[in-house]
């Protein structure tokens, strides 16, 4: 593929680099577009995954008919069904009439299936007959129909560890990975990233009508060797906001340190599942076990000095009583005395201690990874007020994995 026809579809497209892992993505996919071969296009969250399948589409022989993008994590899982395949009238509660899907909508077009691997394992049985053979039946029917779709799907998980912890299909894997497409992450492509901050801080600029703001060196040389685990969509974020916010135009290296938070650089660059246990998995439970932990140490320090400061107002400023260790319960109490008549009117505080009898303690019971899931996502949804897409934000999940866990954990909103 010539240079002349890359650069022809950057510009048709608004894409923007010259980074050969760029160069390398977009040569792939203006050759396989004249064709009806399936593609997988894959890459780390903010990459640009999304004008892929456009290209694809604009330079096929199907261009001139539908187009669809889906985003399959977005679809509660009881009716993605429903929306990629149609349903029948009276197929299921609230099916007032028939409906055609995704599917018999894009017939002769394309159709984009965006977070594929977010697909539930009887969507993914459909979706992998709809490859072999082109038939799909709508949710209540029992008639086998055809459509001739061109599909074009797009993850940022590792779809072959998914299919070791048997959350993903491994045939369907190799019918959508036919031709499979790597889009670069953003911390490969440094010399794209000024270009890019550019681009992001002049659309601002023109949107506002102010001048646009420009980096010095030191700041330019900080943006590119920054990790942006973010990618794209964190680079003009940050653009954005030091447009809107900073009343210089030029940008330093101290101004902008202070927008760009600090991250490791030992996280995984795609979404990569581990081993599940009671259906999340053990990555995403570890790091809710470790917020949880943080959480309950500060809450009981909390507790400590309130009980502390509580007891030495009721003391008159004796010193604070030990703690035992099982029940964070003081060894000694003080009661208050009232006062008698004739007496100073001070209240008389008399140590009483704790007597002899042992108190049975019932031990807790051991906590599983299903209560600790079970308290991080009410913590998250308290904090939210309830607003779903901002809890499953918090817990670093997806809102439909987010909205299968409250049914499974049995939580009630």
């Amino acid at each position: 593929m010539a240079t002349t026809d890359i650069t022809t579809v950057k510009q048709r497209f608004g894409i923007i680099g010259t980074s050969e892992l760029l160069d390398r993505a977009l040569e792939v996919a203006l050759r396989v577009a004249p064709t009806d071969l399936t593609v997988l296009v894959t890459g780390e969250s903010g990459v640009g995954k999304e004008f892929f399948p456009q290209v694809i589409h604009a330079y096929s022989a199907r261009k001139h008919n539908k187009y669809i993008a889906v985003n399959c994590a977005a679809i509660p899982e009881g009716t993605i069904d429903s929306e990629l395949f149609g349903h029948e009238k009276g197929a299921f509660t609230g099916a007032f009439e028939a409906r055609k899907g995704y599917f018999e909508e894009a017939d002769g077009g394309t159709i984009f299936l965006d977070e594929v691997a977010e697909l539930p394992h009887s969507t993914q049985a459909r979706l992998l007959r709809v490859l072999q053979s082109g038939e799909f039946i709508r949710v209540g029917s029992s008639k086998v129909q055809k459509t001739d779709v061109r599909v074009v799907a797009a993850t940022n998980v590792h779809l072959q560890e998914a299919i070791l912890q048997g959350r993903f299909r491994e045939d369907l894997y190799y019918r959508l990975a036919t031709v499979p497409i790597v889009v670069p992450a953003l911390r490969e492509r440094r010399r794209d990233i000024p270009l890019l901050f550019r681009k992001f801080a002049a659309d601002v600029a023109a949107q506002y009508r102010m001048p646009a703001v420009t980096l010095d060196d030191a700041a330019r040389e900080m943006l590119m060797n920054y990790y942006w685990r973010g990618n794209i969509r964190q680079l003009k974020n940050v653009a954005e906001q030091i447009s809107a916010i900073e009343s210089s135009r030029l940008i330093t290296a101290e101004v902008l340190s202070r927008y760009l938070p600090e991250v490791g650089h030992d996280a995984a660059p795609m979404a990569a599942p581990a081993a599940r246990s009671e259906g999340e998995g053990f990555a995403s439970e570890r790091e809710l076990l470790y917020k949880l932990l943080f959480d309950m140490r500060a809450e009981i320090g909390d507790l400590k000095r309130m009980v502390a400061e509580l007891l030495q107002r009721a003391g008159g400023g004796r010193p604070e009583p030990s703690y035992d260790v099982k029940g964070l319960l003081p060894s000694s109490t003080v009661r208050t005395a009232p006062a008698e008549t004739g007496r100073n009117d001070a209240i008389e505080t008399t140590p009483v201690y704790a007597e002899t009898e042992e108190v049975e303690v019932e031990e807790p019971r051991e906590r599983t990874k299903a209560d600790v899931l079970r308290e991080q996502i009410v913590r998250a949804l308290r904090h939210n007020n309830g607003r779903r897409r901002e809890a499953a934000a918090e817990l670093f999940m997806s809102e439909r994995t987010l909205y299968r866990k409250i049914k499974e954990l049995g939580i009630e909103e």
